[in-house]
């Protein structure tokens, strides 16, 4: 899943980025208002983590903006300002979540965890293909019960398989959710990682789940 952090607290957006990462999201960041819309505006996002308190455009001002242009993008808002108004304001301009500072990485993971389940409207924190099953809370896959042990990487692109199973993927698509913004989509990094991905399915299932349609992408059945 792809994020992308405005904030203009650089220490802050750094260690966010690198915590984020490290639960094998892929995180773009931009540290005023004006860069942070046009990021969300230009690219394709599963959630924005956005702090109010920005130079040259606020954070409600860039979250009323965005919403108007991507009504169903998840907001999540980050804020020092405990006043109840300004938690209504952010709210009623269509923010999902409201986490004021300071605040522990755990709780912020947890709740970007429930965003994007509701996005792709999840029951459950459980995915499951056949045979295949992802905890999207604990970031652990198994195989008929047992532990696949993959990557970061490995099993964010698992998970973007899972949540659009039976659907042709293109590797641009793939690029866009699990890869940060300025990722060459043709990298052999990226054809590494499928690569190694598809390896350790057929090794457990005893089959590849993953089919490639040449020149147009990838299906997952």
């Amino acid at each position: 899943m792809r994020i992308l952090l405005i904030e203009d607290e650089k220490e802050l957006l750094l260690d966010l980025s690198r915590g984020l990462h490290l639960k094998g999201y892929a995180v773009d960041q931009a540290e005023t208002g004006p860069a942070g819309y046009q990021m969300a505006i230009d690219e394709e996002y599963d959630l924005v983590v956005l702090d109010l308190n920005l130079p040259e455009m606020s954070g409600l001002e860039v979250l009323s903006r965005l919403k108007q242009e991507k009504p169903a993008l998840p907001v999540l808002i980050l804020s020092a300002n405990h006043q109840l108004e300004t938690k209504l304001s952010g709210f009623e301009l269509g923010a999902s979540d409201y986490l004021t500072k300071p605040f522990h990485f755990e709780e912020l993971d947890a709740r970007i965890r429930v965003l994007l389940n509701r996005k792709f409207i999840q029951q459950t924190h459980l995915l499951q293909h056949g045979r295949i099953s992802l905890d999207t809370f604990r970031r652990a896959a198994a195989v008929d019960g047992n532990p696949l042990p993959l990557t970061a990487k490995e099993l964010a692109i698992l998970e973007y398989f899972l949540l659009h199973e039976e659907r042709l993927i293109s590797q641009q698509e793939i690029v866009e959710h699990v890869w940060n913004g300025d990722s060459d989509p043709f990298s052999n990094s990226i054809r590494v990682h499928l690569s190694a991905l598809r390896k350790k399915l057929k090794a457990a299932l005893g089959y590849d789940p993953i089919r490639t349609k040449i020149g147009e992408g990838y299906i997952f059945s």
